[in-house]
């Protein structure tokens, strides 16, 4: 029978909850972190990583400083029993930090489990079978007598076992796997058999480790259940509550968030949520999220780049280019309203020195994570003027007037309309130079020299220049006097008849330091009522490149 797609589903049921206190909390400290790279990770790769891959990885988590790292499932696999035994084997796991291995609740698999780690000094053993209804119902038939008796055999089994191996210090965690698919009150009802059964000494605590198996609700839901299941545990001094959310909505983030809102202690996850299907939780993105607000998320995350190589050689996996914090464009903007926020932004910051970062756009400053500012803006069709004008100061050390971005604005974009593509900054100011720079139709300076005159009846000297144009391939000579090298440099336009305007702008800046720098010149023209034009100018000498930025000027006008 063909059913309709819309009724092959159903809600998840929301918890009754009259009076959930999450919802007002705030995240004020960072939690315990335990990566699950090596084994939950390590299970969803299409290559799964080799004894020195794994390595690597094990080495760069500990570099950026995780406590407890789940190495793998040794009872299951040839090569993560060898690995656990070289990492113990060469004394490879620092003092500071605790290894986890992941067993299900079979005496066999615990026994390997404990030949495995012999010898290490302390291991978290994550104890776990399936309690959701419907695994129970399909998979394993079984009630919930048969599940909890199966928990709390595995638990007496790990407790008869570490007493027989002293020089280890077990802990223990317990997952009911597919937490989120279990009726709550079960949940609690075999989590609370397992804390007996274990019957932690004084100051122990197990790990209680509540997973998200599969994603299958908003993360309000999750966070409701983990308030109902602390709200109703007893002995709640003898528990760490742990989350472990998977990423099957795509909202495991938000899921995980808001679980420690609601009281969670402890996360597992991946670098940048590798795992089954679409993932676990990504523990990248949550450190992230935490310094954003302010809290020390106790992971040495300030050279991205570096990090995402190791993780893409040791995976095989790429980071997606938008890829929260981590990806190439996330710092990257190509809308012109965007760029020029930023660019805005960005100068803000540099007057005001050090401070609290509030650029438009960037939630994080790019360089407290070792990228980049030359990585923030980058140029293609859906550009605005603010972006190029960031690019051409940035790489170029072209600085230019408000009111010639528009113009360039329009030319540059009919450059971009043609390529249709990103465009790399060298052909920003190629693109530049051919307008402003370049051109020598109709107008070329030839020759340009300036003298001051004799200072008579106390009045400021005047300056005279001397200039030779070709202009439409005829030369012409001009001289004349002004206030300044401008000045005269336009009158003796005029007064030749070879053009007559009015200077209405006028900027200069150099392009380098020391005595061989150059020097860039901007004018704005008018030839006509409420028509102006731009042109620029470079040159060793200030003078030249102010007149060359006229005759460019006038070039542009006539073009």
């Amino acid at each position: 029978m063909n059913v309709p797609i819309i009724n092959k589903y159903k809600a998840y049921p929301p918890m009754k909850i009259k009076k959930r206190v999450w919802p007002s909390k705030l995240i004020e400290k960072t939690p315990i972190w335990c990566s699950v790279d090596l084994r939950d990770g390590n299970q969803a790769l299409v290559n799964p990583m080799t004894v020195v891959k794994k390595k690597a990885m094990f080495e760069v988590l500990v570099e950026l400083g995780f406590n407890e790292i789940e190495v793998g499932f040794p009872s299951a696999s040839l090569m993560e029993n060898e690995f656990l035994r070289q990492l113990i084997d060469q004394n490879l796991i620092p003092d500071d930090v605790t290894v986890q291995i992941l067993c299900q609740a079979r005496r066999s698999l615990i026994e390997k489990s404990f030949s495995s780690f012999s010898g290490a000094r302390r291991v978290i053993f994550h104890l776990y079978n399936s309690t959701s209804t419907l695994q129970r119902q399909v998979v394993f038939n079984k009630s919930k007598k048969e599940v909890i008796e199966l928990a709390v055999k595995g638990v007496l089994d790990i407790k008869e076992l570490s007493g027989n191996n002293p020089e280890t210090e077990v802990i223990l965690q317990y997952s009911p796997e597919s937490f989120t698919g279990t009726e709550m009150p079960f949940a609690l009802e075999i989590c609370e058999s397992v804390i007996k059964a274990w019957d932690p000494k004084p100051q122990e605590k197990v790990i209680l480790n509540l997973p998200a198996t599969v994603e299958m609700s908003t993360p309000n839901v999750y966070a409701d259940q983990i308030e109902w299941f602390i709200s109703h545990l007893n002995n709640k001094d003898q528990a760490i509550i742990s989350i472990h959310p998977h990423n099957d909505r795509g909202t495991a983030v938000a899921a995980a968030e808001l679980a420690l809102m609601a009281g969670a202690e402890r996360v597992e996850g991946t670098l940048f949520g590798n795992g089954e299907r679409t993932g676990n939780v990504d523990i990248i993105t949550m450190a992230m999220n935490l310094l954003t607000q302010g809290i020390d998320p106790d992971l040495k995350i300030n050279d991205i780049n570096r990090l995402i190589k190791i993780y893409e050689d040791t995976t095989e996996m790429k980071v997606h280019p938008r890829h929260p914090y981590a990806g190439e464009l996330v710092f990257t903007a190509f809308s012109g309203s965007h760029q020029d926020a930023i660019s805005k932004g960005l100068a803000e910051m540099k007057e005001k020195g050090a401070g609290l970062w509030e650029v438009p756009y960037l939630p994080l400053d790019p360089g407290d994570i070792g990228r980049k500012y030359e990585k923030v803006i980058r140029i293609n069709s859906q550009s605005g003027k603010g972006g190029f004008a960031f690019v051409l100061e940035r790489d170029f050390g072209l600085r230019l007037p408000r009111g010639m971005r528009p113009e360039f604005g329009e030319v540059f974009q009919r450059y971009l309309d043609s390529v249709k593509r990103e465009v790399a900054p060298e052909e920003i100011y190629q693109c530049f130079k051919k307008e402003y720079l370049l051109s020598r139709e109709p107008f070329e300076l030839l020759d340009f020299r300036e003298y001051t005159e004799e200072n008579t009846g106390g009045e400021s000297p005047k300056v005279q220049v001397r200039a030779t144009l070709r202009v439409k391939g005829k030369r012409q000579k001009i001289q004349s006097s002004g206030s300044g090298p401008i000045d005269a440099f336009v009158k003796g336009l005029s007064q030749s008849g070879l053009a007559d305007f009015r200077l209405i702008h006028y900027e200069e800046h150099t392009l380098e330091e020391g005595s061989d720098s150059k020097a860039v010149a901007f004018i704005g023209i008018g030839l006509e009522e409420n028509k102006a034009v731009f042109g620029a100018g470079e040159d060793s000498h200030i003078a030249i490149a102010s007149a060359k930025a006229v005759v460019s000027a006038l070039n542009r006008y006539h073009g």
